[in-house]
């Protein structure tokens, strides 16, 4: 909070993705801190951090690493590439060309990257942070869907409010001009801090109501008539346990059907597909999973 002004929700959906070992596609436009938060989050936390600007002209050998000749030798040895370490940042991932974005996905599932047939494993706390612009399209390759179900959350950053815009003015005229992480002191949080927290979010207890619950949902999303695609098996296990760690957030250690709405959105909205004619009469996945929430059975017990 004393680096990021407002930005709340966006800050726990943030921590979220970390603390359940999966992977965030953040949306919005360029200047509103995005990146500052990432590296903000490695530095509360303690962990490792790279970045990658993505370029058409990015090549895989650029972010998994590659093989060079030792020199003054005939060995070859692996340089490692940005992509080992804990938080990833990935700029504008949509700039990148398929194959490179490819290269990616054995990354974000398996936690690894097998180069000349050996299989390197990747730190414990990978996580994938990807940034795309949701207004400028020109020169860049979408993400497909196979490779959007890898995120486990998409979280929209919107504009802050001008209360929060006024006091990030306050704190550039305040500061040295080396930007606010170098101003600011931040202490790391304690190890193994971070390893309970996600012991805690696995141990949210679920009632058997709950459970049929987030299914109803994941499975509502599959027959609903503006969508051409619903939500996967993986993303019915992401919805449980992003509900999970919003419980854990609101300090409770049992599920209620809140957590479960609360998660719908960032989890299901980069999964599900509009049908071309639902696009054209205004409809996006946000608004159709409202109604999808509407429509499915709230558990009383």
């Amino acid at each position: 909070g004393r680096v990021i002004s407002g930005q709340s929700e966006v800050i726990e959906e943030v921590l979220i993705a970390v603390i359940c070992q999966g992977h965030a596609l953040l949306e919005g436009v360029p200047g509103i801190a995005k990146t500052l938060i990432v590296k903000a989050l490695g530095r509360l936390l303690g962990l490792g951090f790279q970045r990658v600007q993505a370029t058409p002209d990015l090549m895989p050998a650029d972010i998994l690493g590659t093989t060079i000749l030792r020199p003054g030798s005939v060995d070859f040895a692996f340089h490692a590439g940005p992509v080992f370490t804990d938080l990833l940042l990935v700029d504008e991932i949509n700039r990148m060309p398929p194959r490179t974005q490819a290269a990616l996905l054995e990354c974000m599932e398996e936690r690894q990257v097998t180069s000349d047939g050996t299989r390197r494993p990747l730190p414990a706390w990978f996580t994938v942070f990807a940034t795309q612009n949701p207004i400028d399209f020109e020169g860049t390759y979408p993400l497909p869907e196979a490779q959007l179900d890898r995120f486990l959350l998409k979280i929209r950053v919107a504009y802050p409010s001008e209360a929060e815009e006024l006091q990030i003015l306050e704190r550039h005229h305040g500061g040295s001009g080396a930007g606010l992480l170098e101003d600011i002191q931040i202490v790391p949080i304690p190890k193994g801090l971070l390893t309970a927290a996600c012991a805690e979010v696995r141990a949210i207890r679920i009632e058997p109501e709950l459970t049929t619950y987030i299914l109803a949902l994941a499975r509502r999303t599959r027959e609903w008539p503006t969508l051409l695609l619903g939500a996967s098996p993986r993303a019915a296990v992401s919805l449980m346990r992003v509900a999970q760690a919003a419980a854990a957030f609101d300090g409770r250690d049992y599920l209620l059907p809140d957590d479960v709405k609360r998660a719908v959105k960032p989890v299901l909205r980069h999964r599900v597909m509009l049908k071309p004619e639902a696009e054209l009469e205004g409809f996006d996945a946000d608004r159709v999973l409202d109604d999808v929430i509407a429509a499915v059975p709230v558990p009383r017990q």
